[in-house]
């Protein structure tokens, strides 16, 4: 061994720089095979004690002997050193003596990686200062030039301070502008001054170190071109810190008119009022002004929808010559989704209208008066001319999405080739219960018919799998691993995962009988009783893939929602008992609780064949076909604080000739009584449950309150995903399912509230949703402060808006019932706010389905004085209710 890499080994870094000083070209490249053979070595364990001592030096010494700048380059920027790599002021004195143009060529290669490469930027600025090359304006290098600049503190200098003494600054300001994401490193340090970015640019710009018609007109490019919402919210900040004068605003108009139209909403909103100052100072004619109206009314945002309302009657109100050509743009407020903002451009219209002479402009906004909701619009049939509402229009018909029809499984894959591939896209993105099925018993078949093909077939699509070996970060055997993992999967890949590794020998079969006999063995937890079936049943299959081989699988699903109809099950037993197989026990069990029971005349059918196979299965097939259909447990409800869950009684059908890893579905489900905070994260996980049990979603809802329960109460995200599937699903939809659903109407998050109208909309077009539960759940939910009114407005407007209006109006007259009887005469701002909100939601929908009657405590508080939005609404309510006229 050289004394070179003797050093390099040992981690001696100057020593190993030293020896190669002075040496040619022709020398350094000598020794590149040993140490490219020395890199090959560490990369099998690049975290042990001697990868960890010889990485900072073999970097070192690779830079030096690599003597093409494409070569040097890539070993530089290596990622398998790139945290034990050496210091950026030990590769610029290693390379200090290079030909500049070489030094050129490297840093253009080295700026060009992508800043997730982490090639630092002291050695990129080194190598600038070196080679005298134009500085490199790539998104590694603007972006470390910005952090380096913002995080480094040195007494007596700021910000603004190094930014003056940078040479490049232009071209690096203007860089800025054109990088993607760069919102987060900009706003890093959010105390306002001279070590602030967006203030250091403004003070910059101001005193003309930068300059300002090339800053701004880059900041207005890069508001249009749009970002991330840090980059919107900065460039945003700076575009106002570098306070434009008249004259400049006046020049961008076009700009301004843009940004109103496509902008975020906070973009769009400083566009709109910059538009608005110039509209009232004259500068904006009204040719311009329709056409910024247009745009704006044209957006959801009721924000910027009412202040350019505001602007257009503050317009109008100054130049009468403008109605012409402004008022148009209210044709399309007529059909905006909250009839409060529709009142308000009615009311512009009705004032301002006898300015306009045009028929054309009178008969445009007649027409576009039949988008009114009805109270309005008979309003409007006396003040625009509208034309009157016939008795036709006065039919309300309820609109509802079709419900989703359950999928038929496809056969498993006929070849080992495409079972590899549809293998490979499972574990690659999170599949659905579709998939997982399918792959499910396409392995079992193939496994039967032809173990060694099915092997092979998968090696390239299992080959960068850990327990392949190929991973050198993982070094636990694959059997170890899976005989601690108290034989529970936290995810459906991580069963998958043991399935393979099985049929790739990389499991004992001892740890699959292991898994088998002795079950579960983690701590129990509220999803347990269907987490323990899912990981019974794969266990079994593993272990039967190895042992006594199945031909196929009798649990494998007939369509999407697990349901399995009684015939092919009995069909599937008959080649059971032809081929002499034994069936596994988890298997068969979860056939059973697959089999469609709730068709009787299916069932009964299927009840006598299955008896006449004279088999034990066969006779427990019947037996359970002809029992009573699927029953639910009895249950109460409990509190905690504002939580409120529920607990359900045992069931016995569920405990009785089933194995024991099955029986935990039939045992009661407590509040508290089980551990509720676990290790099941995985969000796919919980289709999979739905799918074992899927004519009796209670049982599986009652176990996701809790789940559901949080994105409501604690802001989380993502729980309420399951509620479409829960809605699609078969069985009572009883308590539990409203429950779940309750709690996502009132989610934090948009998404999740999204994911419950969707389900509440599956369930009322499947005739499956209570309202009056509904909205007794939610009023009981609102009361405790579990949800928040303005959350639920949103969910409830959302499911209006798609022409559910008698069915939301059903859920909201039971919750505005208990609401209103707990306002009494002082309410308070606490217990008002949000109310409103809602009042307004029940008002549009009692006003386009045509509801009538009274409901309780409602004119109490629409007596009230004032003109605040709940007492507003409140009587617009009661007048829908009382005196309104249907759609």
């Amino acid at each position: 061994m050289s004394s070179l890499m003797e050093a390099v080994r040992a981690g001696r870094t100057a020593e190993a720089v030293g020896l190669l000083d002075g040496l040619t070209d022709t020398e350094r490249r000598a020794f590149l095979p040993e140490l490219k053979d020395l890199r090959k070595e560490l990369r099998k364990a690049p975290w042990a004690e001697p990868a960890r001592r010889a990485y900072p030096a073999l970097h070192a010494a690779g830079a030096a002997c690599e003597t093409g700048a494409a070569a040097a380059a890539t070993w530089i920027a290596a990622a398998d050193m790139r945290w034990s790599q050496s210091s950026p002021g030990l590769l610029i004195h290693i390379l200090g003596d290079r030909d500049t143009a070489w030094l050129a060529d490297v840093t253009r290669r080295l700026a060009a990686r992508p800043a997730s490469a982490g090639v630092p930027y002291e050695l990129l600025a080194g190598l600038v200062r070196l080679s005298g090359c134009p500085v490199p304006r790539t998104d590694a290098y603007v972006r470390g030039w910005v952090q380096h600049n913002g995080s480094i503190w040195q007494r007596g200098d700021t910000l603004v301070d190094r930014l003056r003494k940078d040479p490049h600054l232009a071209e690096l300001v203007a860089a800025v502008f054109e990088t993607e994401e760069i919102g987060s490193p900009l706003d890093w340090n959010s105390t306002e001054g001279p070590n602030n970015w967006v203030d250091a640019l403004a003070l910059l710009t101001a005193e003309g170190s930068l300059d300002r018609k090339a800053t701004v007109d880059a900041c207005v490019a890069r508001l249009l071109r749009g970002g991330t919402t840090m980059d919107d919210r900065v460039f945003l900040r700076l575009l106002k810190a570098l306070a434009l004068t008249p004259e400049e605003e006046r020049k961008r108009i076009a700009d301004w008119l843009a940004l109103a139209s496509d902008a975020v909403s906070t973009v769009a909103s400083h566009a709109q009022s910059v538009l608005g100052s110039l509209a009232l100072d004259g500068e904006l004619t009204p040719r311009r002004l329709a056409e910024m109206s247009d745009a704006v009314l044209f957006r959801t945002e009721k924000k910027l929808v009412r202040a350019q309302l505001v602007l257009l009657g503050k317009v109008l109100a100054r130049d009468a010559s403008a109605a012409a050509e402004v008022l148009p743009a209210l044709a399309q407020v007529f059909g905006h989704e909250d009839a409060e903002v529709q009142e308000r451009a009615l009311k512009l219209a009705e004032r301002h209208l006898k300015k306009v002479d045009s028929p054309e402009v009178r008969a445009e906004l007649a027409t576009a008066a039949d988008q009114l909701v009805p109270a309005l619009r008979v309003r409007a049939v006396e003040t625009l001319g509208a034309a009157p509402v016939t008795a036709a229009a006065t039919v309300y018909e309820e609109v509802l999405p079709p419900a989703p029809e359950p999928v038929r499984l496809a056969p498993a894959p006929e070849s080992a080739i495409e079972l590899a591939e549809e293998v490979g896209a499972l574990l690659a993105a999170e599949g659905d219960v579709t998939a997982f099925e399918r792959v499910l018993d396409g392995l079992v078949r193939h496994a039967y018919r032809d173990h060694e093909t099915l092997v092979e077939a998968l090696g390239p699509a299992v080959a960068s799998r850990w327990w392949e070996g190929t991973d050198p970060y993982y070094v636990q055997p694959p059997d170890d691993h899976f005989r601690r993992s108290h034989n529970d999967f936290g995810n459906v890949e991580s069963g998958l995962e043991l399935l393979l590794a099985t049929l790739r020998g990389k499991v004992r079969t001892a740890t699959l009988h292991d898994g088998v006999q002795h079950g579960h063995r983690s701590q129990e937890c509220g999803h347990s009783g269907l987490s323990r079936v899912f990981d019974a049943r794969v266990w079994e299959v593993a272990y039967r893939l190895r042992a006594e081989p199945l031909p196929f699988l009798l649990s494998t699903p007939s369509w999407s929602t697990g349901l399995l109809e009684p015939g092919e099950l009995v069909d599937r037993l008959e080649a059971y008992r032809h081929l002499g197989v034994r069936a596994s026990a988890a298997d068969f069990a979860q056939a059973l609780l697959r089999v469609r029971r709730g068709d009787r005349a299916a069932a009964a059918a299927a009840a006598g064949r299955a008896e006449a196979l004279g088999t034990t299965e066969g006779t427990r097939l019947a037996r359970w076909l002809m029992s009573e259909g699927p029953a639910l447990p009895l249950s109460r409800r409990r509190t905690a604080g504002a939580r409120i869950v529920l607990e359900f009684a045992e069931l016995l059908d569920l405990q009785e000739d089933f194995p024991a890893e099955f029986r935990v579905l039939g045992r009661p489900v407590t509040a508290y009584g089980e551990r509720w905070y676990c290790y099941h994260w995985s969000r796919d996980l919980r289709q999979h449950w739905l799918a074992i049990l899927p004519e009796r979603r209670e049982l599986v809802a009652a176990r996701l309150v809790r789940d559901v329960s949080a994105v409501a109460l604690d802001g989380t995200r993502g729980a309420a995903a399951v509620l479409p599937l829960l809605a699609e699903s078969d069985g009572e939809a009883g308590e539990a399912t409203h429950l779940c659903l309750a709690y996502g109407l009132g989610a934090r998050h948009p998404e999740d509230r999204l994911a419950a109208v969707d389900a509440l909309l599956v369930l009322a077009a499947r005739g499956q949703l209570d309202v009056a539960r509904l909205g007794t759940d939610l009023g009981e939910l609102v009361r405790s402060g579990a949800v928040k009114p303005s959350r639920l407005a949103e969910s409830v407007r959302t499911g209006a808006a798609t022409g559910a209006n008698a069915t939301i109006w059903g859920i909201l007259r039971t919750t505005l019932t208990a609401l209103l009887t707990d306002l009494g005469d002082d309410a308070k701002p606490a217990r008002t706010r949000g109310l409103g909100d809602l009042l307004a939601v029940a008002a549009e929908c009692a006003e386009r389905s045509g509801a009538r009657g009274e409901l309780p405590h409602l004119a109490q508080t629409a007596a009230r004085s004032g003109s605040s939005r709940l007492v507003t609404q409140a009587r617009r309510l009661r007048s829908a209710l009382v005196e309104g006229v249907a759609a």
